[in-house]
């Protein structure tokens, strides 16, 4: 077996680890000697040979030499079986719970000496050790070296210590994989030291040391490495070059209501190239809310269109693949004939749309991820635009991309603002296109906070709002009442609305069936109704231009990106707009952090750099992330020069051509081999 055979061989190859033993290490998601080694330890367990009793603190992890005394086995049902230990005349109780007599005298043999591990607590002033595990008093030399883990039933600290000292027993020597200028930044401490030192030492001393940031590094490394090898096999797929007349879209451009951004400019100049090269796109169009993406890529479809190819538009929600669907056809149909197809297109509505699409009749498609399913069949299709699909990992991005062919272009777009080290790990595998500016005429929406005891105040304003003919969104967490959480629900609010301004309210939310959501919507987009009520289901994409208010109830219950998102559903137009945030009484300190960092900017950048500072990494986004790789040491916060490092190490092997090759040691290592065997 090799040193990589053995780190990733199954958990059960390590004596003394049964099926009885292994099912509790799956528990806790161990299943290979790699996965053991990131299960890292939550405290020391103190050494304590030398300390007596009463110097025992309560709450900490002890080994002590106690000799024991007297049993007390109670006759009666429930009540815990006691030993008394002594050490220097002064006693300890070991209290034990669902425990066997027999089981308790064999652990605990009176008068004869042995190590008592446990958690010290104090009952009636006296010092006591609940369930607590033993050992030899022969064995101090692994003493010294235990840890306490996080355990799932069926584990023991003195099992636990046993297996995972018998892994660094038999740990390799590996050969080093860092570059010598990024080794020499961690004093040249291997891996194999680094990891043995992150166990063996008190884990809260030690993650800012050299050994810890060492493995750090090495994630980081090994994820950036992965996603720069995806990015040159996508790169070194010969594809047809797309020939485009920038001519015909320049007469598109030219009759345009508005001017496009130098930002938007340049991110279209990079898809065209991407398009006319002999290499595939695989480029992710970044901007914020309103900053005008949809443009950019539905004149980028067009351009696919006139060089002879088709376009799939695939959206996360069917409200907004019918919002991309009405605008193409609205304000593009002499250029193309888009189709729309969802998971509730009727069968004969479907049938011809399949056929027309495999006969040429239909140059954009729009939907949802219904537009991949193994039964649709494109003419010639060239582009595919996947719009807000951050729940798509690095795999679900790279199969989506083989499923359109050699020949097709991928263009990933997304409002959602991510800090640079998180966009490194999200979207590493693709070139970026950033959106920064917004269009001029579109004005900074303002933004205040309101106790919701001042309601009367917040409806005073809306009603001045609809006198000057503009519209209202008032966004409730629920879509009913809640007695388990005080949250306001959209249909109370609804009804409370309707009481003041009549037949101007209508309500949607995620309960509703299709066809109910597009009656209301439609009366809205018409201007029949003055007052969307709704739940989050308009956080994503819906466009209202001349809806330049909203009301956001409970906003303290709301991330930071979340409210941002809710905020962007107004300011599309070229009125001024206003969100409200309405909250109750006795904030948090980061709710009001929160709010305040709102009510001080519309830079979505920002606004996520402050997210990822109060809420940490991991749910950022204000959702689970699928395709989000959840680092075991590594924090983007914590260790935003080791991502920067890592970037730069990236550049230099991708500039020089260095092979990944050398690499594939550490990505599979890093528990990649799924995602290896497609792309290595």
């Amino acid at each position: 077996m090799s040193k990589f055979e053995y780190l990733l061989s199954p958990i059960d190859t390590i004596k003394g680890v049964g099926k009885k033993t292994l099912s509790s290490f799956n528990k806790k998601k161990i299943f290979t000697i790699f996965d053991l080694l990131w299960h890292l330890p939550i405290s020391k367990i103190e050494t304590a040979d030398d300390t007596e009793i009463n110097d025992l603190q309560v709450g900490k992890n002890y080994n002590i030499k106690v000799i024991p005394i007297k049993y007390n086995f109670p006759r009666i049902r429930n009540l815990p079986n006691r030993v008394i230990c002594e050490k220097n005349g002064i006693k300890l109780d070991c209290i034990f719970f669902n425990s066997y007599e027999g089981y308790i005298k064999k652990l605990l043999p009176l008068n004869q000496e042995v190590i008592v591990n446990g958690k010290a607590n104090n009952f009636r002033n006296k010092f006591q050790f609940v369930n607590p595990t033993t050992k030899n008093t022969s064995n101090l030399n692994i003493i010294n070296d235990d840890s306490k883990y996080s355990l799932s039933d069926g584990l023991t600290i003195k099992k636990y210590n046993q297996v995972i000292n018998s892994v660094f027993q038999n740990l390799p020597e590996l050969e080093e994989w860092l570059p010598d200028t990024v080794s020499r930044l961690f004093n040249n401490v291997t891996w194999k030291e680094s990891v043995i030192k992150i166990h063996k030492e008190d884990i809260t001393k030690i993650r800012n040391t050299k050994y810890f940031r060492r493995l750090v590094f090495d994630e980081i490394f090994a994820n950036f490495l992965l996603s720069s090898n995806i990015r040159s096999k996508i790169k070194k797929i010969k594809k047809k070059n797309k020939i485009l007349n920038l001519q015909h879209q320049n007469k598109i451009i030219n009759k345009l209501k508005f001017k496009l951004t130098i930002d938007q400019l340049s991110s279209l100049n990079n898809i065209n190239k991407d398009m006319e090269s002999k290499q595939k796109m695989f480029r992710l169009l970044q901007g914020d809310v309103g900053s005008g993406k949809t443009i950019v890529s539905v004149i980028a479809a067009l351009n696919a269109i006139k060089a002879g190819y088709q376009v799939a538009i695939m959206a996360p929600t069917e409200i907004l693949a019918i919002q991309h669907y009405k605008f193409i056809l609205e304000n593009f149909n002499v250029y193309c004939y888009p189709e729309i197809l969802t998971g509730k297109t009727e069968y004969k509505k479907r049938k011809k749309i399949l056929s027309d699409l495999l006969n040429n009749k239909i140059d954009i498609l729009v939907g949802t991820h219904s537009l991949f399913q193994e039964k649709i069949n494109y003419f010639n299709l060239g582009l595919i635009i996947i719009d807000e699909q951050h729940k798509f990992g690095v795999n679900q991005r790279k199969k989506l991309s083989d499923r359109g062919g050699k020949d097709c272009d991928v263009l990933v777009m997304s409002a959602t603002p991510i800090p640079r080290t998180m966009m490194m790990t999200i979207y590493g595998d693709m070139d970026l296109s950033l959106i920064k500016s917004k269009p001029k005429n579109r004005l900074p929406i303002k933004t205040y906070s309101k106790n919701e005891t001042k309601i009367h105040d917040v409806i005073n304003f809306i009603r001045s709002e609809i006198t000057k003919k503009n519209q209202v969104f008032w966004v409730c967490p629920l879509i009913k009442e809640s007695k388990k959480i005080d949250h306001q629900s959209a249909i109370e609010k609804y009804k409370y609305l309707s009481k003041i301004f009549k037949d101007k309210v209508d309500i949607v939310h995620g309960s509703m069936s299709k066809e109910e959501k597009d009656i209301v919507l439609n009366k809205f987009n018409n201007r029949k109704i003055d007052i969307l009520v709704s739940t989050t289901v308009i956080e994503v994409g819906i466009d209202f231009p001349n809806a330049n208010v909203i009301v956001i109830e409970n906003s303290n219950k709301y991330g930071l990106s979340q409210l941002h998102q809710l905020r962007g559903r107004v300011g599309r137009g070229s009125k001024e707009s206003t969100c409200i945030l309405m909250f109750k009484a006795g904030l948090s300190d980061n709710a009001l952090k929160r709010i305040t960092i709102l009510k001080n900017t519309n830079d979505g950048f920002k606004i996520a750099e402050e997210d990822l500072k109060i809420r940490g990494y991991g749910d950022i986004l204000g959702f689970k992330q699928s395709g989000l790789k959840k680092y075991n040491l590594a924090d983007p916060i914590q260790h935003e020069d080791l991502f920067n490092i890592a970037e730069k190490e990236i550049k230099k092997i991708e500039k020089n051509n260095i092979k990944i090759k050398h690499f594939n040691k550490l990505i599979k290592l890093y528990d990649k081999v799924a995602v290896i065997n497609e792309t290595i």
